[in-house]
């Protein structure tokens, strides 16, 4: 593993995939110019609609999605992780699909949402992911990067569970992929708390791309895409709008951390 930077990427995905995917590249290439060798796009970067929307047009969605992602970690010659995207299923829903793209556009690591946001807010919200997503049987793994580090998959709604990001851990991750479409009123309260304590607990860096903005309907989300430090320091945080937040993913810092804070070397139960 060596010295290099990363870039988490803000979007305002709306239901319409090929804006999306205008937007997407324009910050793929802004992150690039800014020399992130490691790019994280958020859930939902290509379509953010109606749910019914959403499965009609699965097929093209997860198509162009994979293309998209192998095209642009080719062109620009990064890794990059596509946050979350339907793929179809063959009960008639789809999977919430994480993909992990190399620089010669080769598949890496794929990782199936498995914890589904099926809950009623207080702001008048309902969320019922359930009825149109599969929920993954699998958890994810972990992909060694011999330049990037240890790379761990998951997305949104998995970081309140930590006993996956404690197997990721155990599987020997370095950085955690969070993207989301974290909701405004949840994330106001809860976002970076749980980042943190993600990266704390585990002694790892947390990359967490994310959505912004109002998409469609009622449907708003609360944006802060951030890099996060092994000791919970946030390293950079995209505010509000559309945007990347950068920072350097360090492993003299992580072997430091690690070293003054062996917590993962004191575990239990685990």
């Amino acid at each position: 593993m060596k010295s290099y930077l990363a870039a988490a990427v803000q979007m305002n995905s709306l239901p319409d995939i090929e804006k999306n995917l205008v937007q997407a590249e324009d910050l793929i290439d802004l992150a690039v110019r800014q020399g992130a060798q490691l790019i994280g796009l958020p859930e939902n970067f290509s379509f953010m609609g109606d749910e019914a929307d959403k499965l009609a047009q699965a097929e093209a969605i997860a198509t162009q999605s994979e293309k998209f992602l192998r095209t642009m970690a080719q062109r620009y010659q990064v890794t990059l992780l596509g946050g979350g995207f339907p793929v179809p299923t063959s009960d008639g829903k789809v999977y919430n699909t994480a993909l992990l793209m190399g620089p010669e556009g080769q598949e890496l690591a794929r990782y199936q949402k498995v914890h589904l946001f099926d809950v009623n807010l207080p702001d008048g919200n309902t969320y019922h992911e359930s009825s149109t997503v599969t929920a993954g049987t699998q958890l994810p793994g972990v992909y060694a990067s011999p330049d990037l580090g240890n790379l761990g998959l998951s997305v949104c709604y998995d970081v309140r569970f930590p006993e996956l990001y404690r197997h990721l851990s155990k599987l020997g991750a370095e950085v955690l992929f969070i993207p989301a479409a974290f909701t405004a009123y949840t994330g106001k309260d809860h976002w970076q708390i749980l980042l943190q304590a993600r990266a704390i607990e585990n002694t790892c860096y947390v990359i967490a791309p994310a959505q912004t903005g109002k998409h469609y309907a009622m449907r708003q989300t609360h944006g802060h895409a951030s890099i996060i430090d092994p000791w919970g320091m946030v390293l950079a945080n995209a505010g509000h709008k559309p945007g990347v937040a950068i920072a350097a993913i360090e492993p003299s810092r992580l072997g430091q951390v690690r070293r003054q804070m062996p917590s993962l070397e004191h575990r239990v139960f685990a």
